[in-house]
Formats: structure tokens, C-alpha cells, sequence
């Protein structure tokens, strides 16, 4: 490999300032993270040569890509990657993504960007688009069910399940979640609120709510001013946080009791919201498994009632 390719790469990386108040800043570790790729470059096999090699020249590709789909762009196997993850020192590719992933995302998301992208991939070939998204889906989701995550879902359910009011929070792109969370919460768990903070009314809905209460919050880059200002009302009234977000360099993630940074890459010109879909139906899955029987009774009530008031269509 020569290595002006390598001085090249690391001069991009450094246009990114360090965050100081984040001791493992997304930038400075995929800086040393290409610095050990040179170091140990020599003494690997061809196969991981030609892994290293595609790492160190398309790294937004190796943070959004699944391992299968970089491992074909680099003409190698998926275990050759894992392999080159852990020769680093990486207990798996996953924790060697996320360096990328945080480097990546340190960065503004350009919308237009991503519009011009799916144009791009367009032109490649007829059913490229709808390939790649199906890819990045499937990655998501893939990515959100980890032994970590396990342990996070157990926690932030016992939060809720002894949270006196529970507040959900999801503005713009991330409104889907919070509706979800809240319509479908609701019926289990009375006591969940969605805010919607219309007509300027978001220090009002957030008023009743504190000590011995939860919040759920959810948001992406580009984070939501609404978003950040009602965790720092509820913070301050000590409400317990749950906060979905993309990356732990996210403003929403100080003070928080339980942070789920869920996958949201997608070739869409805007951020997947899939996989944060998916945890929301998991934790109430949860609270519902591990909650009071009142929680099943309380189910079957609304649907009772639903059936009465002829919400539902009957099949003939």
C-alpha cells in the first residue's frame, strides 16, 4: 500500500476537530485506528491486505454498509474482515464499525446530499436503490439485537414500569417513534403521554412531570431544538431519561438513564427511523412480559372496548 494514500486519508480526518468532552471522539480514534492499519500493515496475508486496503480508502462505506456488502466491494470474505477487526484489537467487527460510524456522524447530514446519492445509485443499475436500502435495513435491525442492547431493553423496562407518568418526546423525522411509542403504550400503560409541544405549549405538557416519572425521547442528526429543550426541562425536574438516538456524541445523551444509539443508515435521503421502530415494539414487548398482570388486563379492555364501539372491521 503506498503510503501517501495513508497521509491523504488521515488529512481528511483531521479537518474534524476533537470534542474534548468526549474522551473517545469519533475522528481521534479512527485516526489511530488508520495509523495501526499502516503499522501493521507489512506482516498481513494478501486477503487482509486487500481488507486493510479497502478500509482505509472508503470508510463512510465501512460504517453504513453491512459486513457482507463491504466484504464483496473489497473482494474478500466476511470472516477476513472480522479477522482484520480483531488483529486490531476489536472484539468484533461491529465495535470496529462503530469507530467509523462515529467518526462519520460527527459530521452535518446533508439531506440534498443523500437526494443527489439515490440519483447516483439510480444510474448504476435499475434495482440498486431498492437492493441497498433493503441492505441497510436489514443491517439495522441485525444491529440492534446485541447482549448489550439486552441488558439496556431489561433496564429501561423497569425504568417505565416504575415510572409514576412516562412522557414521550419525538419531534419531525422522529414523531413516527414517539406516536408509536405512546399509541401503543398506551393501551398496556395508562400513564404514557405523548408531547407534541404544539402552538408553544411544550413547557405546559412537560410541567406535571418529575421526580419518580420517565421520559422517552427520540432524536437524530439533525437533532431537533424542541427536542433537546424538553429534556433539559424534564432533567431538571429530575425525570428518569430514556433517549434513542444515533450516536453517543448525540446532545440528547447527557443525563440520561438508559441510551439505546440505534443504527439509522440508510441510502434514503433521510435517517432510517426502522430500527428504533423495532426497539420501541421490544421494550413495551418487555414491559408487558416482566410488567403486573394489570398491564395484560388493561390490553384486553381497550380491545374489548375497541370491538364494542365497532372500531375494528369484522371479516364476513
Amino acid at each position: 500500500m503506498a503510503r501517501p494514500a495513508l497521509s491523504q486519508e488521515i488529512a481528511v480526518l483531521e479537518q474534524h476537530p476533537r470534542d474534548d468532552a468526549t474522551p473517545d471522539a469519533g475522528p481521534s480514534r479512527l485516526d489511530a485506528v488508520n495509523q495501526q492499519l499502516a503499522e501493521v500493515y507489512p506482516e498481513l496475508s494478501p486477503q487482509l491486505k486487500l481488507a486493510a486496503g479497502y478500509v482505509l480508502e472508503h470508510p463512510v462505506e465501512i460504517a453504513f454498509q453491512s459486513i457482507r456488502k463491504s466484504a464483496t466491494a473489497a473482494e474478500v470474505t466476511a470472516s477476513t474482515l472480522v479477522r482484520l477487526a480483531k488483529r486490531l484489537g476489536f472484539d468484533s467487527f461491529d465495535q470496529f464499525r462503530e469507530v467509523f460510524q462515529s467518526a462519520v456522524q460527527a459530521g452535518p447530514v446533508e439531506l440534498s446530499g443523500r437526494a443527489s446519492n439515490l440519483r447516483t445509485l439510480a444510474s448504476q443499475t435499475d434495482d440498486q436503490v431498492f437492493l441497498d436500502v433493503g441492505d441497510a435495513a436489514f443491517d439495522n435491525i441485525g444491529r440492534l439485537f446485541t447482549a448489550d442492547n439486552q441488558v439496556r431493553v431489561r433496564e429501561a423496562a423497569q425504568l417505565l414500569l416504575d415510572a409514576g407518568k412516562i412522557a414521550v418526546v419525538g419531534f419531525r423525522d422522529t414523531f413516527a417513534c414517539a406516536y408509536h411509542f405512546a399509541y401503543v403504550g398506551r393501551i398496556a400503560m395508562p400513564n404514557v403521554q405523548l408531547i407534541r409541544g404544539q402552538e408553544g405549549g411544550l413547557l405546559t405538557e412537560l410541567a406535571p412531570f418529575g421526580e419518580g416519572d420517565a421520559v422517552v425521547v427520540f432524536g437524530f442528526e439533525p437533532y431537533c431544538a424542541e427536542t433537546v429543550r424538553a429534556l433539559e426541562v424534564t432533567r431538571a425536574n429530575g425525570v428518569n431519561a430514556i433517549v434513542v438516538t444515533d450516536t453517543l456524541r448525540s446532545p440528547l445523551v447527557p443525563g440520561a438513564s438508559v441510551t439505546f444509539p440505534v443504527a439509522n443508515a440508510t441510502p434514503h435521503f433521510f435517517p432510517s427511523i426502522l430500527a428504533a421502530i423495532t426497539l420501541v415494539e421490544t421494550l413495551l414487548a418487555e414491559c408487558v412480559a416482566f410488567g403486573p398482570d394489570d398491564l395484560v388486563d388493561n390490553v384486553a379492555s381497550f380491545e374489548s372496548r375497541m370491538r364494542e364501539m365497532g372500531a375494528y372491521v369484522e371479516r364476513g
